[in-house]
């Protein structure tokens, strides 16, 4: 064996290595693209698919907590929230859905500072992307005023039995028909 043998063996290793990282790099990009990610690093996730995510975003002020599922840091500085639903796509995404989505934009300017140009809707099969205008916003603040007015105003009544869900429920501790 000559002494220039091992070299050759190793940059061929070398190169097949490099290749099979720019293939994984390639694949992971698509992967990223195809779950309807904007282009960014996740900050914070409420999936467990990159890390636990504990803590809620608060708005004080707005008596609004939120734990969207992806919020993804452009290199701008912009965040964007993106919201994941298991089901399939409707022709034009869900009211509720888009309200959703507009409650986490204004969490996101309240946490960091930045106003989301848009946030994402992803559903099994398609991706919205919805722009956070000042109109949707006053939407928003809108419903969220109604609702806490009509919880001032009138008493909570249980629509269910089932104790799982008044476990889960965020009123049971003030409930009076509270099953647990």
């Amino acid at each position: 064996m000559s002494v220039g043998e091992p070299n050759v063996a190793l940059l061929g290793l070398g190169l097949v290595l490099a290749l099979l990282a720019l293939v994984v790099m390639w694949r992971g990009r698509r992967l990223w693209e195809d779950a309807g990610m904007p282009d960014g690093r996740v900050i914070y996730s409420d999936t467990g698919a990159w890390y636990a995510q504990d803590e809620p975003l608060l708005a004080h002020d707005l008596k609004l907590v939120g734990k969207p599922d992806y919020l993804v840091q452009q290199a701008d500085g912009l965040v964007i929230p993106v919201e994941v639903k298991s089901k399939t796509a409707p022709p034009q995404p869900y009211e509720g859905h888009v309200l959703q989505l507009a409650a986490y934009c204004l969490l996101v300017q309240r946490t960091y500072g930045v106003r989301p140009t848009h946030g994402i809707l992803q559903y099994s099969d398609r991706a919205f992307s919805i722009d956070f205008t000042y109109e949707l916003e006053e939407t928003i603040l809108d419903l969220l005023a109604e609702m806490r007015e009509g919880l001032m105003e009138s008493e909570l009544h249980r629509d269910h039995q089932n104790p799982r869900k008044c476990r889960q429920c965020g009123f049971r501790d003030v409930c009076q028909q509270s099953l647990n």
